[in-house]
């Protein structure tokens, strides 16, 4: 499942949200939106889960909540999706 989080604070590195949503499952892989010429956060990312279930018992839990000080947004990520498998074959 992917997750889109956004209002990350711009302290906050990849393997800081790994941690965070390690506490629900298996965190696939993890991925801070960076601004191609300072290089700095944008302040929202994405986070790949291998599981659903647990992909949405991190939404749930972390949505809203403070983390860097900052209330940050924890949504399934909608929109742009890897070629998926559905599409082939039209």
């Amino acid at each position: 499942m992917n997750i889109f989080i956004s209002n990350i604070s711009f302290k906050v590195k990849e393997q800081t949200l790994s941690d965070l949503f390690a506490q629900y499952g298996e965190v696939t892989s993890v991925r801070i939106i960076k601004d191609k010429e300072s290089r700095r956060s944008k302040g929202y990312g994405f986070v790949e889960m291998a599981n659903d279930n647990e992909g949405n018992a991190a939404i749930n839990a972390l949505n809203g909540t403070e983390h860097y000080e900052r209330n940050i947004v924890v949504a399934e990520a909608k929109g742009k999706k890897e070629h998926s498998e559905s599409s082939a074959g039209e």
